[in-house]
């Protein structure tokens, strides 16, 4: 008789899991409240990229006369096409799912899961009745959502969070970006290219205040954001919104995440600035509700996380969990969902996997994009390690200047005795693509110079790659 396992959660991680136990010859029901792909795929990863791709177009239009094209008229985005283009992409991508589901027999039930324990999980499907589904093995997936503050209270209208952002049918011409991370980013390049007059608030000291992401990148950011005419207020938070007369008001005050030393004088003095609209963009939260995690005996951590142990199993035997479900303790990217489906997978047929969280690539689709993977270079130092850096300019490449995309840097950390590398951070035009190469030569544990003696195309962006390493070794 054939293994039977419920996945919980159809995102990256939920769908990746049910497919490959689905191809080990399991019997696999995957458990869904509201579509397949979760949130990358319908209201994260995909739609963000898909309106970047838009303003990346709009951009390009702007600046024909630099490239020799001769264009009539000014160029302007229409939102509501913009927006439809997104759906679509997404729905393609779901249909593609779909099929893949019934190809591999996977029996999809549309409904909200909650865990009895590992041989039962009963679904509740849209009409109120409840579905019971007898199996041997559970894989939980159901991910996170947006979080959302007191101070932040969203109303769909002029206080939107990220999901309801990418649902936007117009141009705000004033835009104020609660929180200076990914997601903030992102959409503050895109929708100033889309023509709002944007503001991004950040309570930390720098943009993409996260621990992968090298200072150097959140600096260059920084740079491009102002360039552009991105309004950035650094060590502040909003204390509170008022809307008034077809606007909103936020209350900025200082950082209370920062010691009073660090907040510099201009940031600790109150202010209150307008906008036809705020996107709160301040974090995520656990997806748990009606899982019934308590009654079935799943230890959660303080923030409603689930705790699992290194191969991914829960409290309760033969209970899995992956992905965002996992919080912060672990790495919340989609791809990293994936990896863990595998190995978590891979156990519950007899294996003894751990999945490798020291080699995850990351990218963030600003504009600049920033790729980065490994150590940053003070990870590096704070470990006590010896270390080298190098840097190579984008501007300094034969492609970079041919494409018109200038602003960017490659950076290397690696061991200096060595020469191993320990960590990659890129940015500028398709870093997040480059930063593959970057990640396999970290999981090859390569060195500086293996990277430097590899023979690259000539005209391309990976050069910058190659130059950086050989760098190191001048």
């Amino acid at each position: 008789m054939a293994l039977r396992i419920t996945v919980i959660g159809a995102g990256p991680g939920g769908y990746t899991a049910a497919f490959d136990a689905a191809k080990r010859g399991a019997e696999v029901t995957l458990v869904e409240a509201r579509w397949l792909g979760g949130t990358c795929l319908n209201c994260g990863c995909i739609p963000t990229k898909t309106l970047k791709s838009s303003a990346e177009a709009l951009e390009t239009m702007h600046r024909a006369a630099e490239f020799g094209i001769a264009a009539e008229g000014k160029a302007s985005v229409d939102m509501p096409a913009v927006i439809a283009r997104k759906r679509k992409v997404s729905e393609t991508l779901r249909g593609g799912l779909e099929k893949t589901c019934a190809k591999l027999k996977v029996k999809v039930v549309m409904g909200r899961g909650q865990v009895i324990n590992a041989g039962l999980v009963k679904a509740t499907l849209a009409d109120g009745s409840v579905q019971e589904i007898e199996g041997d093995k559970v894989i939980i997936a159901t991910g996170s959502d947006v979080l959302n503050l007191p101070s932040l209270p969203v109303d769909g209208k002029y206080i939107l969070s990220s999901n309801e952002a990418l649902e936007l049918d117009h141009v705000p011409a004033r835009l104020i970006i609660v929180g200076g991370g990914v997601v903030g980013c992102e959409l503050a390049f895109i929708f100033k290219a889309f023509g709002s007059e944007v503001t991004i608030v950040e309570g930390q000291n720098r943009l993409l205040p996260v621990p992968s992401v090298d200072e150097e990148m959140s600096k260059l950011l920084l740079r491009e954001a102002k360039k552009k005419g991105i309004k950035v207020e650094l060590c502040r938070t909003v204390n509170g919104t008022k809307v008034e007369n077809g606007s909103v008001q936020a209350d900025l005050g200082p950082s209370p995440f920062l010691a009073p030393e660090l907040v510099p004088a201009s940031a600790k003095k109150p202010a209150t600035i307008e906008a036809d609209c705020i996107f709160s963009t301040i974090g995520r939260v656990a997806v748990t509700n009606g899982l019934g995690l308590a009654e079935a005996g799943i230890a959660t951590d303080k923030r409603g996380y689930i705790v699992v142990n290194d191969q991914l199993e829960t409290s309760v035997p033969g209970v899995y969990a992956i992905g965002d479900i996992l919080g912060p303790a672990r790495i919340m990217l989609a791809h990293m969902a994936s990896a863990e489906a595998h190995a978590a997978v891979a156990n519950i047929f007899g294996a003894n996997e751990s999945p490798n969280y020291n080699v995850v690539p990351s990218g963030i689709f600003s504009s600049p994009e920033i790729g980065d993977v490994g150590l940053t270079e003070s990870q590096a130092r704070a470990k006590g390690l010896d270390v080298a850096t190098s840097e190579f300019q984008f501007r300094e490449l034969g492609k970079a200047q041919a494409m018109g995309e200038l602003p960017g840097v490659f950076k290397l950390v690696a061991d200096k005795s060595s020469g191993k590398l320990l960590g990659a951070h890129f940015a500028g035009a398709h870093a997040t693509d480059l930063i593959s190469e970057a990640a396999l030569a970290l999981q090859l544990g390569a060195s500086v110079s293996d990277i430097a003696g590899t023979i690259h195309a000539h005209p391309t962006l990976a050069e910058g790659i190659m130059e950086s390493a050989a760098m190191m070794g001048e």
